[in-house]
């Protein structure tokens, strides 16, 4: 059944991020910040190993480059921040990292290649169990990131389904016409961002990820034309 994928990882999601911001109170900061490290170090590994998939370095950087300009014009992940800010005002629940467990979780859950391969799988009538698979990985890395960023994680479920949901439905109209090394530009490309949105969950440094994000379109584009 298509979109039931995208269903259960947006209940885990939220699951996830229910149990964390309950629990988070309860445990000791140097436990959170334990699991905080845990998930960007795993997020830098996921990063190099989808970026290093490229078959072309020249039309990877060039997307990044491009991307990132246009995203920083555009102000992107301000926009996202705000957004969540909003949310939060409207809600009246959430702290002042709201929107930065937001955007993070977005980044986090969506950019994955798991995410593109499991949609367009899911999406040309085939089997739905990597987005299961990563449904369950996703509410586990949720309750982790709750615990410290509290309640804005859960509402990452609403850009997930939409983001997510809406691959497989364009996967189920027009997947078979998708060529193969489009899909792997774009995950190698999906894999930068998630090297520099691993950087910011260490504290290394806070890079505007979410400006990034056109680079995916980019990529894309140039693969299919390339």
């Amino acid at each position: 059944m298509i979109l039931q994928g995208t269903a259960l990882n947006v209940a885990t999601v939220a699951a996830g991020s229910l149990a964390g911001t309950l629990l988070g109170s309860r445990l000791k900061a140097k436990l959170v910040d334990a699991a905080f490290r845990a998930i960007g170090l795993f997020t830098l590994v996921l990063g190099l190993s989808m970026a290093l998939q490229t078959q072309k370095f020249l039309l990877l950087v060039f997307s990044c480059i491009v991307g990132s300009v246009s995203g920083e014009a555009a102000d992107i992940d301000g926009r996202l921040r705000r957004w969540g800010d909003r949310v939060r005002q409207r809600i009246k629940l959430g702290g002042a990292r709201f929107a930065e467990g937001l955007v993070t979780a977005f980044l986090l859950f969506c950019m994955g290649s798991m995410t593109v391969i499991g949609a367009l799988q899911e999406g040309m009538g085939g089997s739905s169990n990597l987005l299961f698979t990563k449904a369950l990985m996703d509410g586990v890395a949720a309750a982790m990131l709750a615990s410290a960023l509290g309640i804005g994680v859960a509402f990452s479920i609403i850009p997930l389904a939409i983001y997510q949901g809406g691959l497989t439905l364009l996967s189920a109209v027009a997947g078979r016409a998708i060529p193969g090394p489009v899909v792997t530009e774009i995950s190698a490309t999906g894999g930068v961002i998630l090297l520099g949105l691993g950087i910011e969950l260490l504290g290394l440094r806070k890079l505007g990820v979410a400006n990034m994000l056109p680079a995916l379109i980019i990529a894309g584009v140039l693969a299919a034309i390339v």
